[in-house]
């Protein structure tokens, strides 16, 4: 028994005829009459009498027309859901992002997203730690991941963003005069507040930094990223922070200032080679237009 003979029984039952069921249901007569016949040849029961010019339900048949309007009730609503979904009036769409790339941009791209498709809820999941991003993505258990190009992306699909630009963020009593650029050997030799040794977070620092040419200095190391801006308020460090985050500190009584020559940070989004879900498609091809740097690569390779 399958939805079409269900069907087309109740369009039988319905309009008391084979004729006008057919007409209704635009197919021919003979289709529709063989249909119903496979019916009860597999219900081993006849479901209609035929009276010459129409038909009318026998008991079997009035029995199973409750069962079958329910059935077909239950194949549109599957129907409209799977619509919804693939028309983005709803769904779900999981994400996981490094810490700082959750505040900026990923923010942004949500509140972008969901403004366009609000029918469509999302996950952000934080990864253990920064290679945690790609294999998320690799196992399935995330559909996009971002990521810095720390992270090895070999057999995901990327999409490069703009470079994030990374500030110095000193406390509110620290002399600097307003748009000066701290050289970064000056900022290498601060008294530096990060988190610990492996971390996103970490990593991005020290990489910032390697041209500086002097050790670290790490006064205050802790697993909290967001002590982080309040230690720096508190007048305990210097961290280097994102722009959007360096400047909200900013706000908050910080002081900032560029690092000459600039430090930045290459962001991309990370996707498996597989088909993504009608969401999956529509938030990258969202990145694509509108925050991308343009430099795409399809078969992304370990940096």
């Amino acid at each position: 028994m399958d939805r079409r003979q269900l069907e087309y029984f109740l369009a039988v039952a319905s309009h008391g005829s084979f004729t006008s069921a057919a007409s209704a249901l635009r197919v021919a007569q003979p289709s529709l009459s063989y249909t119903i016949r496979t019916l009860e040849r597999e219900l081993g029961t006849t479901l209609f009498h035929r009276l010459g010019r129409g038909v009318r339900l026998t008991p079997e048949g009035e029995a199973l027309v409750g069962s079958a309007q329910q059935v077909m009730r239950a194949f549109a609503s599957a129907l409209s859901s799977v619509q919804q979904v693939a028309w983005l009036q709803a769904g779900r769409l999981d994400i996981v992002a490094l810490t700082t790339l959750a505040v900026d941009p990923l923010a942004g791209l949500v509140g972008t997203f969901r403004r366009a498709y609000p029918g469509v809820d999302i996950r952000i999941e934080d990864p253990e730690h920064a290679e945690a991003v790609a294999e998320m993505v690799r196992v399935g258990e995330c559909e996009l991941g971002l990521a810095d190009f720390s992270v090895p992306s070999v057999g995901l699909r990327a999409v490069e963003l703009r470079e994030q630009e990374l500030l110095a963020v000193l406390p509110p009593d620290a002399e600097i005069a307003p748009g000066r650029a701290l050289k970064m050997a000056e900022v290498a030799a601060m008294d530096l507040i990060t988190t610990q040794p492996g971390t996103a977070t970490r990593m991005l620092l020290e990489q910032s930094l390697a041209g500086a040419g002097v050790p670290l200095r790490i006064a205050v190391e802790t697993p909290h990223r967001a002590a982080i801006v309040p230690l720096v308020l508190a007048g305990a460090g210097v961290a280097l922070l994102p722009r959007p985050m360096a400047e909200d500190a900013a706000r908050q009584g910080a002081r900032i200032g560029a690092i000459d020559p600039p430090a930045v940070r290459r962001v991309r989004l990370l996707w498996r080679r597989e088909p993504l879900s009608h969401a999956g498609r529509a938030f990258v091809e969202m990145v694509m237009r509108e925050h991308a740097s343009g430099r795409v690569n399809e078969t992304a390779v370990q940096p």
